[in-house]
């Protein structure tokens, strides 16, 4: 049976605002090579209000931002300071050790305003874990979309439905992104391992109903067909298994000790700061 697990997810607060956090779950910890699901809203902030991330570390994963709705200000320990809009990602390979801040620009914090989104973090594989930290930006029209069934695919991230992302990668994986009218049916892209999670709306696989802010994760997803029985917008991800990680706060790594160091080198202030935003941060969790 290919189908799985049905995650739902946890509403978590994080500096202001909530987030819906699919993965890890107590079902399942990872999909491939991804170890962290975030669904940002959909959220309306008053002028004055927003998404407000202080500085925090990252090691051995990368970041990978996608909004639908609002604007995110991206700033990081290397000096990039990126505006991040709807259809782009954003990459960040932590690598070795990384700090960044994810606020809003004046402009759009002083209005009212949405912001929509997810955010997903996937592991390395263990030769890259220690890699140079880089990050990378690509705009919406160098993101490649292809009508499959009369439904329109963004392929995101990896390979699928004849077309190549070309977003940087260290392993095999897939993350795309369809949105689909009532009664249209796709069929999904073969991976490893796969995902599927409704951003909005309502689909059905095997006879699984699936409802809004639901994932269902599944083995051989090339011999699956998704129906929308209301107009939705889903997303998949996927890709070859990197093996177990280890994750504590922003930390994922195949190794105990690395989180252990990191931990430390956090408390100690051995991070590089974030240029441009270096009076605040988050501090350890106290929890530790």
């Amino acid at each position: 049976m290919p189908i799985q697990n049905i995650l739902e997810g946890q509403v978590k607060d994080l500096g202001g605002f909530s987030v819906r956090r699919i993965l890890p779950n107590a079902k399942q910890r990872m999909v491939g090579p991804w170890i962290f699901f975030d669904h940002m809203g959909p959220a309306e902030f008053k002028s004055g209000e927003g998404i407000n991330v202080r500085p925090h570390p990252h090691i051995n994963l990368a970041t990978v931002t996608y909004l639908f709705e609002g604007e995110i200000l991206h700033r990081d320990s290397l000096g990039n300071h990126q505006l991040i809009r709807p259809g782009e990602i954003n990459l960040m390979v932590a690598g070795s050790g990384i700090t960044h801040s994810e606020r809003e620009s004046d402009e759009t914090r002083n209005t009212v305003h949405k912001q929509h989104g997810l955010q997903l973090w996937h592991v390395l594989p263990e030769k890259d874990e220690e890699t140079a930290p880089a990050f990378y930006h690509y705009a919406y029209t160098d993101l490649p979309a292809v009508t499959v069934d009369e439904v329109v695919v963004r392929v995101l991230m990896g390979d699928a439905y004849g077309v190549t992302s070309p977003v940087i990668s260290f392993s095999e994986i897939l993350y795309i992104e369809a949105q689909l009218q009532s009664g249209q049916i796709l069929t999904l892209p073969q991976t490893a391992e796969a995902a599927l999670y409704v951003v909005e709306g309502k689909v059905s696989i095997q006879d699984n109903e699936l409802q809004q802010y639901q994932m269902m994760t599944m083995d051989n997803a090339g011999e699956l067909t998704v129906t929308a029985t209301q107009e939705s917008r889903i997303v998949v991800i996927g890709g070859e298994p990197l093996g177990e990680r280890h994750i504590y706060w922003n930390f994922a790594s195949s190794r105990k000790e690395r989180i252990q160091k990191a931990k430390q080198d956090w408390r100690e202030g051995r991070f590089a700061k974030v240029k441009g935003d270096k009076i605040e941060f988050i501090p350890l969790p106290s929890n530790d």
